[in-house]
């Protein structure tokens, strides 16, 4: 039986620092059947230049620019429906993959089922300038896996925490094509596609390294509920879309600790329209405790404690 083709979508926007790193990486990959096809969402920078003087020099990369920008979710359905590959892999040009990893998940894939739709794995950090920060996963001093890193059925899972790391996913094309690619009218695309696909396939874990993924400082956690900010609308339209899912008592317990946790944080960060939507599908659910209610009624009446927050930040991460 031929190796299976691997699709590795490149997706760039003003990524002229870390072009060359990420492509190289591609390039360098110990596996051979890939297609490589790089997809510039507008960028403004030099990076288009970049990409035009690679495909020179490697003819194999196709090459898709927008014609405006689209944003990842858009951008990155334009790339895999161009694509053939029977496995895909999401990949941002300012991360790096390591150069077994596509082997690795290929042959991860090959030892499971048909009811296994991605593979993911543990990844690096690293900053601007390439430099380590640490791992995705905890490891004991054996080096043996101790934070949360499961496989099988993992629709609750998903619901409740945040676990997989997304430049680690490769996921087979047939779930793709079943979801119709990312949901275009979201403004980012993990939690959905998370979502819509654990409840259909199972997810499995590979121990090991196989992606470098970019921090940047103006990406940490902290800034996502910066009032205004569109993610947080697209995490109200998929927790309304998981309640329309969710089969078990387990699985909306989970739902209810996700929408606690972004009532709690929309709340705290003054974005009372979302807290409001929250506590509504937490209402839905059947969870509204009495603090929650508490919560419900300063929510209501715009009571602004984003100052509790800002010293939780101050004393948490010394700023």
């Amino acid at each position: 039986m031929a190796a299976p083709l691997v699709s590795v979508i490149c997706l760039c926007f003003n990524h002229e620092r870390f072009l060359k790193e990420a492509l190289d990486s591609v390039l360098a990959q110990t596996y051979p059947h890939l297609e490589i096809i790089v997809v510039d969402d507008s960028s403004t920078d030099r990076s288009t230049e970049i990409i035009l003087a690679y495909q020179q020099q490697y003819p194999q990369i196709k090459f898709i620019s927008t014609a405006t920008n689209l944003g990842n979710t858009k951008a990155f359905n334009r790339g895999w429906r161009a694509s053939s590959g029977a496995y895909i892999i999401d990949f941002a040009t300012d991360d790096v993959l390591l150069p077994d990893r596509v082997a690795q998940q290929v042959a991860a894939f090959a030892q499971l089922d048909e009811s296994y739709g991605v593979v993911y794995s543990d990844a690096e950090y690293i900053d601007d300038e390439s430099e380590h920060i640490g791992y995705h996963c905890r490891r004991n001093a054996q080096g043996t896996v101790i934070s949360f890193a499961p496989s099988g059925d993992l629709f609750r899972d998903l619901l409740r925490r945040y676990f997989v790391c997304p430049p680690t996913m490769m996921v087979r094309r047939s779930v793709f094509e079943d979801l119709n690619g990312y949901d275009e009218s979201l403004a980012y695309e993990d939690f959905d596609f998370w979502v819509r696909s654990s409840r259909k396939y199972k997810y499995y874990f590979l121990d090991a390294v196989t992606t470098r993924r970019r921090v940047h400082a103006h990406s940490l956690s902290r800034a996502w509920y910066r009032p205004g900010n569109p993610l947080i609308a697209s995490t109200v339209k998929v927790c309304e879309k998981a309640l329309q899912l969710v089969h078990t008592h387990e699985e909306r317990q989970a739902l209810a600790d996700r929408l606690k946790y972004e009532a709690r944080h929309t709340y705290f960060t003054g974005n009372y329209k979302e807290a409001a939507a929250f506590l509504e599908l937490l209402r839905q659910v059947g969870e509204l405790s009495p603090a929650y209610r508490l919560l419900l009624l300063l929510n209501k009446y715009k009571i602004d404690l984003r100052i509790f927050r800002k010293l939780y930040y101050k004393w948490r991460y010394q700023e």
